[in-house]
């Protein structure tokens, strides 16, 4: 069965709770309020073709060429037919399991992770086999054991998303390693969700799966304009392997959906040209929104909060009895001067029942004034709430 979205499924009582005058701020979904490249925007109003065809299966040849001058920014070798672009980077994740793994197969991922990585695992008609990563840690890598003791005949991959969505958590180069010890030893395949890559904060540096050696073979990279850019509904995304028969199978799969979208397409061939000045000042915003919500969070009785070092997101426990409840009842039954928060409850991004009962997810992605007053909001909430434990 496909799961719903802990992100997506509580819009309808949002929507109930603006149609009765509430104002509703929106911790629950990575939608950047930041502004789009103008660069991107530009190229697609000049963009004046007389006919809008169907692009290459894996992707205009000019926009793979120029992302390939990205990653030669970022140090990573990489060649257009390494490249195949998909609907976003779900799609291309989507190519990339179908692609290694056939039914039934295993991946494994530590929880938690983003809630759809289940919904692309069904829709491929594989299973998730979850490893518990512990908020008292910051959700840093689970112990090699753990992994070890899970993997079977059936397992094909280890998928990770560096820096984390939903914990905002940085894998360290070291973290990377062991991964790439594990996946050598048992020949399997390591997929690197790297779209929070720019995301970095406090003199922190992103490493990339693609600088693992002797495994170059067995990454599949996954990369997206979503966020980077804030440009998430371009839908525009890609997986990056240096293996070919890999990438001759996705190809396959991208032939079968016949190509991505042609202006989401003009507009990432463009935005791959947005000055260093963009990324600075977002990344000043980011570090600012960050500070405001754990900060906030942690200074609420009862609350915790790690402080994460990449994306833009954290979970966070609450002294909470259940997160799928009180997530509900704050656009139900809540609100402090007529403002109530949404949130997205942690149980969606654990594959193990029973896990993120206590913890929500919250992205900072509004303005340090919004994300103050959000926390406000939530303090306040937290001291009537039926349930509080």
């Amino acid at each position: 069965m496909m799961p719903e979205s802990p992100i997506r499924k509580l819009v309808p009582y949002a929507e109930e709770a603006k149609a009765r005058g509430t104002k509703v701020y929106h911790l629950n979904i990575g939608q950047p309020d930041i502004e789009t490249p103008e660069v991107a925007l530009n190229a697609v109003k000049n963009y004046d073709p007389k006919v809008i065809a169907y692009s290459h299966s894996a992707g205009m040849l000019s926009l793979r060429q120029k992302l390939t001058e990205y990653y030669k920014s970022v140090d990573i070798d990489v060649t257009a037919d390494e490249i195949i672009v998909g609907a976003g980077a779900s799609e291309a994740l989507l190519f990339a399991f179908q692609s290694i793994m056939d039914p039934d197969d295993e991946v494994i991922i530590p929880e938690p992770f983003y809630a759809n990585y289940n919904g692309f695992a069904t829709n491929a008609g594989i299973k998730v086999k979850p490893i518990f990563s512990d908020i008292e840690t910051g959700f840093a890598l689970p112990p090699i054991e753990e992994f070890e003791k899970n993997i079977t005949e059936k397992t094909k991959a280890i998928l990770v998303c560096n820096p984390n969505n939903p914990t905002g958590y940085l894998y360290s180069k070291e973290e990377l390693e062991t991964l790439r010890d594990i996946v050598k030893k048992h020949d399997l395949f390591l997929i690197a969700d790297e779209v929070y890559r720019e995301f970095v904060y406090d003199n922190h540096t992103h490493f990339t799966a693609m600088h693992l050696k002797g495994i170059e073979n067995n990454v599949i990279l996954i990369d997206s304009v979503s966020k980077r850019y804030s440009a998430c509904g371009v839908r525009i995304g890609w997986m990056i392997s240096k293996n070919k028969a890999v990438i001759a199978t996705a190809l396959k799969f991208a032939q079968a959906r016949l190509s991505p979208p042609t202006f989401g397409q003009v507009a990432a061939e463009a935005a791959v040209d947005t000055p260093d000045e963009y990324f600075e000042a977002v990344m000043k915003e980011y570090v600012a929104r960050r500070n405001a919500v754990v900060e906030g969070i942690n200074k609420i009785e009862g609350a915790y909060c790690p402080n994460p070092a990449g994306a833009f997101y954290v979970v966070a426990r609450l002294p909470i009895d259940d997160s799928d409840k009180f997530c509900k009842w704050l656009l139900e039954n809540f609100s402090f001067e007529n403002q109530t928060v949404m949130l997205a409850p942690a149980t969606g991004f654990y594959s193990t029942p029973g896990k993120g009962t206590d913890e929500v997810r919250i992205s900072y992605v509004l303005n340090v004034d919004d994300l103050k007053s959000s926390v406000k909001v939530l303090g306040e909430a937290l001291k009537v709430y039926p349930g509080k434990k």
